[in-house]
């Protein structure tokens, strides 16, 4: 019962993220107080998303490591450049050029592994792509915001790598762990986690929308364009640099994916950490539209299949 429950939740993320942002406009009382604990729900997040990730599934990291090399390297580039560029294009004022950054130099969502799954693509493939990145974030991360925005906003350098090993990459290695030394408790609950990732990024995206209430009202045609943008640019560059990759089609359809699904929950937590609830506007409203254009590209590619 409780197993269906959680199950249906996770499934149903799409929906319940949009459900949660839109009422996080209309009651942001019920939400704003959860702002100083979103790094603590991140962070158990990423616990939990270690303590279902098996060891196992870095196989491909070790058969083909020049595929995730690329991958990885497609990601990093596209969309912090696509994030800059647009930002400007659209002539944001610094934080929000930075927000957009920012959405692009997180690396990809962990829920892009469940996409890919959906979409029949190569989930091993997305899950080596998700898991190395997510090991680089706490350098590649705070490196490319530096490149981009250095000149416009102070960038605590420092303080965001160590925010992100404290936050991401310490969690999930400590899942990983007790994973590996606990497999058959673990494997008993292991639907709770995803279930609870879900639940974190639905909290966290609409406590971002619930402090922005009136700055979403005041900018949102530019903004929600720009974020439409630079989610559709994600997804066609990934797959373009997958066909220049000369990627199978199952390869070239994961790396759309990773490329255009940003783990902009962690972007809203860092902005919030680093910046101000204006910065982690951009990367809360990605984080819902990408989960939606997501399921929807999945549900698309199923059904060529």
């Amino acid at each position: 019962m409780v197993k269906q429950l959680l199950t249906n939740l996770t499934r149903k993320m799409p929906l319940l993220v949009a459900v949660f942002g839109i009422s996080a406009l209309f009651v942001p009382h019920f939400f704003t107080p959860f702002k100083p604990f979103l790094s603590w729900i991140f962070a158990a997040t990423m616990l939990g998303i270690g303590m279902v990730t098996n060891l196992s599934e870095f196989t491909p990291v070790l058969r083909k490591p020049g595929t995730v090399i690329k991958g990885i390297f497609a990601q990093f580039l596209i969309m912090p450049l696509m994030g800059f560029l647009i930002g400007r294009w659209m002539n944001f004022e610094p934080s929000l050029i930075l927000g957009m950054v920012l959405v692009g130099a997180v690396p990809g969502a962990m829920a892009s592994n469940v996409i890919a799954y959906l979409a029949k693509t190569d989930v091993a493939y997305s899950i080596a792509l998700t898991s190395c990145a997510t090991l680089l974030a706490p350098l590649l991360t705070p490196g490319l915001i530096f490149f981009y925005a250095h000149t416009q906003i102070d960038i605590p350098f420092l303080r965001m790598v160590k925010s992100i090993v404290l936050m991401v990459l310490l969690p999930l290695i400590i899942g990983l762990l007790i994973r590996r030394s606990h497999p058959k408790q673990i494997g008993r609950i292991d639907f709770v986690f995803p279930a609870l990732s879900s639940f974190s990024i639905i909290l966290i995206c609409s406590t971002i929308i619930a402090l922005n209430q009136e700055k979403i009202f005041s900018l949102s045609i530019l903004l929600f364009t720009a974020v439409i943008l630079h989610n559709a640019a994600g997804y066609l560059f990934g797959y373009q640099a997958g066909r220049l990759f000369r990627f199978d089609t199952r390869m070239k359809k994961t790396l759309s994916i990773e490329v255009g699904m940003q783990n902009a929950g962690m972007g809203a937590v860092l902005a919030l950490n680093h910046f101000d609830a204006e910065t982690a506007l951009i990367p809360a409203v990605f984080a819902v539209w990408c989960v939606i254009t997501a399921s929807i590209l999945a549900e698309f590619w199923r059904r060529m299949n």
